[in-house]
């Protein structure tokens, strides 16, 4: 039986204007991401991994509108994002939630914990006003606090605990899809199991689907039904999870996955060095976005923007973007 599709991206960019000037005029525009399309499936974890900077976060602050696009299209759950008017998307944000990074501040530090969890319920009026304390300690003790924790203060609690909290407040509106951004990366290693494996099963729990927001390739391979690899805005490839593990296609891809360390001191991997460094958003290269850095640059790469696409030696629905990925794999190209 084929996936629901519950979100579907079409060509998404988000520019970002530079004002300069003494009118301050828009002299030019940083393109945190740049013509991006993917979808999600009901009930995955579809996750974004790339380098600080590639557009990760944007592209979900884009989803959620916390950012307007500047161009593209967005479908949820069979209607287009885009076309809400603020108040008709403040309802919809319902069924779009999203864990921030800093679990110390994203919570309000004057609220309680039932303050920020029956707030908002009481915003999108989901559970009656009685209820609603009642469904905030259940929360609570879904996602592993007491019920007697309910009216402490954000400072009162580790930021293992705070990123609970977030959870839990995320969870309080009975969401379709969060947004999970770099949620677990501001925690220590052992914290970080613990709540990856929270979210594990919450969404087995709850039917719930991810967008996985990291940076961490470890992180991100524990949890992930498929994976989304970005480079300076654009996509440059797509894959289930065992697919881009054991066979990455494009060379990014491939220098990232040789950075993950190996727990066997004596264990002998083959290190990618990439060359120079990532270029500025504001004047991205032309053509492959990745040319200025990849060992198999060549002067169509330069010019022309490769294709995502999915290859007869690659498993279906494993895309990457790269004009010489076939010579690549069998040999006949070598870096330079």
């Amino acid at each position: 039986m084929a996936q629901k599709e519950l979100l579907k991206v079409t060509n998404l960019k988000q520019y970002f204007p530079i004002k300069g000037g003494f009118l301050g005029r828009t002299v030019n525009h940083v393109k945190a991401v740049d013509d991006v399309t993917f979808e999600i499936f009901e009930g995955e974890t579809l996750s974004v991994v790339g380098e600080s900077g590639c557009g990760k976060s944007t592209t979900g602050r884009a989803i959620l509108r916390l950012d307007e696009p500047t161009a593209g299209e967005i479908e949820f759950d069979g209607g287009d994002l885009l076309a809400l008017s603020k108040s008709d998307m403040r309802k919809k944000r319902k069924d779009l939630q999203v864990i921030f990074q800093d679990p110390y501040a994203s919570l309000n530090p004057r609220q309680t914990v039932a303050q920020i969890l029956t707030e908002a319920m009481a915003i999108q009026n989901v559970i009656p006003k009685k209820e609603r304390r009642k469904r905030a300690i259940e929360l609570l003790e879904t996602v592993g606090l007491n019920a007697g924790q309910i009216d402490r203060y954000p400072h009162e609690f580790s930021g293992g605990q705070r990123q609970r909290v977030g959870i839990a407040r995320a969870l309080s509106v009975n969401p379709k899809l969060i947004i999970c951004d770099e949620a677990v990366s501001a925690l220590d290693v052992s914290v970080q199991a613990q709540v990856l494996n929270l979210l594990k099963n919450l969404q087995r729990e709850f039917k719930l689907t991810f967008l996985f927001i990291a940076h961490d390739l470890g992180v991100v391979r524990h949890i992930s039904d498929r994976i989304i690899v970005m480079y300076l805005g654009k996509i440059v490839e797509i894959a289930d999870k065992k697919s881009l593990f054991d066979n990455p296609q494009h060379p990014y891809t491939k220098s990232l996955l040789s950075a993950i360390p190996t727990p066997d001191p004596e264990a002998k991997k083959e290190r990618i060095i990439l060359k120079g460094d990532v270029p500025s958003p504001i004047d991205p290269p032309t053509g492959c976005r990745f040319h200025t850095r990849c060992p198999f640059a060549t002067d169509l790469c330069k010019t022309e923007v490769p294709d995502l696409r999915n290859l007869d030696h690659m498993k279906e629905g494993h895309r990457a973007a790269c004009h010489h990925i076939e010579k690549i794999v069998t040999g006949d190209m070598q870096p330079t």
